[in-house]
């Protein structure tokens, strides 16, 4: 299609991930890619849209901007609502949210900058029709994203609907998982060759592990969600949604090296294998009751590993002997190995007893984290000590 189908969207992620949200894009060719803070912004036409919702691993959610106002108090708020064509965007039985995000002086309430929003769009309805839509803040037909900076509101519609982490797979949770989006940032910050051996070592319910596999296979990480908003558009085009589906679906590749987990609880096994077979990857993954401090890598070749230790936040544990362990076991039974976990023990990483290579600054939840990597050699460290 010309570039005059193409339109502005701006797709949300995390704190770190800006740059591997933007090197997704661009491999699946969007155009005039703008990295911003927890958010990418590219242009695309509708077929697109619909392809990164199906395939981008590192987005949350996909906007795309209908309006844009100059607003500095809540009566140019409200005024700037009532005079957009909403009518061209939902019908009187569609329902709808609002969902505000504010970085302004103008404005310090979230809540009331969406109420007051909602008051201009339904009383215009109302001069219109006589009626209004519903709003449903659960599950709308349409979601509405405001976004205010100093006195810029800019008006998307979320394209996307529940967050995009919400992959259909993960049936079954353990204490503390991680999100998804999240997990799958990792993965991609960590450089696996997708040619090695994976192994997450505390595997949880599997996050890590399904999706390596589903990088390692290019399988369209929502491609089994029934649900987007983009659905419920006016200009929904059913055609062409099968056509994107069944394009990124012909990408699938097949992965011949091992992806593999364990963990020491019976319950975490059990919830990660049904994870597992939920998403369809129980030929490529393979899991086991194991405890890491007891394990021992099995021969020589080189090992990637990527794993979400407990931090003491939600897990009870004592962090100096804990990640000394984890140094120790790495140094005595994993050489040829790289080694990258997350953790917001910013602590702990002293006790560890070995120099990260590399240390990136993430959020997991709220938590402050760092993802480190360890490069643990063959051999002696006096005849590697150039690397570091």
């Amino acid at each position: 299609m010309s570039d005059n189908n193409d339109f502005k969207m701006v797709a949300k992620t995390f704190f770190g991930l800006e740059e591997v949200l933007s090197n997704e894009l661009l491999s699946l060719g969007a155009k005039k890619i703008e990295k911003g803070v927890r958010n990418v912004s590219f242009f695309g036409d509708l077929g697109f849209l619909y392809k990164c919702n199906l395939s981008l691993r590192t987005a949350i959610r996909i906007l795309k901007p209908i309006a844009f106002f100059n607003v500095e108090n809540e009566k140019e708020l409200y005024t700037s609502f009532y005079n957009f064509n909403w009518e061209d965007y939902l019908s009187l039985d569609d329902t709808f949210s609002i969902e505000s995000v504010l970085n302004s002086d103008f404005f310090s309430h979230s809540l009331f900058v969406s109420q007051k929003a909602k008051d201009g769009m339904v009383d215009r309805f109302r001069k219109l029709f006589k009626r209004r839509p519903n709003v449903d803040s659960i599950n709308p037909d349409i979601k509405i994203n405001i976004h205010i900076r100093d006195n810029k509101c800019t008006v998307s519609l979320d394209s996307s609907g529940k967050p995009l982490n919400q992959r259909g797979y993960r049936s079954q949770t353990n204490i503390a998982p991680i999100n998804e989006v999240l997990a799958a940032g990792i993965i991609l910050l960590s450089d696996w060759d997708l040619e090695s051996n994976f192994l997450d070592p505390m595997c949880g319910s599997g996050t890590f592990l399904i999706e390596a596999a589903m990088l390692a296979t290019n399988y369209p990480p929502n491609i089994k969600r029934s649900n987007f908003s983009f659905k419920n558009w006016n200009d929904f085009d059913l055609d062409l949604f099968v056509m994107i589906t069944k394009s990124v679906q012909s990408k699938i590749r097949p992965f011949n090296n091992k992806i593999s987990g364990f963990d020491k609880s019976p319950s975490a096994i059990s919830k990660c294998n049904q994870n597992i077979i939920n998403a369809g990857l129980d030929d490529i993954i393979s899991i086991s009751k194991e405890d890491f401090f007891r394990s021992k890598k099995n021969n020589d070749n080189f090992l990637h590993l990527v794993f979400n230790p407990p931090y003491g936040e939600r897990l009870r544990i004592d962090i100096e002997s804990f990640y000394k362990k984890i140094g120790d076991k790495l140094k005595t039974d994993y050489s040829n190995s790289n080694a990258w976990f997350i953790t917001s023990s910013i602590e702990a990483l002293k006790y560890v007893g070995l120099r990260p290579s590399r240390k990136i600054k993430l959020f997991n939840g709220k938590l402050e984290s760092r993802l480190a990597r360890y490069e643990i050699y063959s051999g002696s460290k006096k005849a590697k000590k150039n690397i570091y």
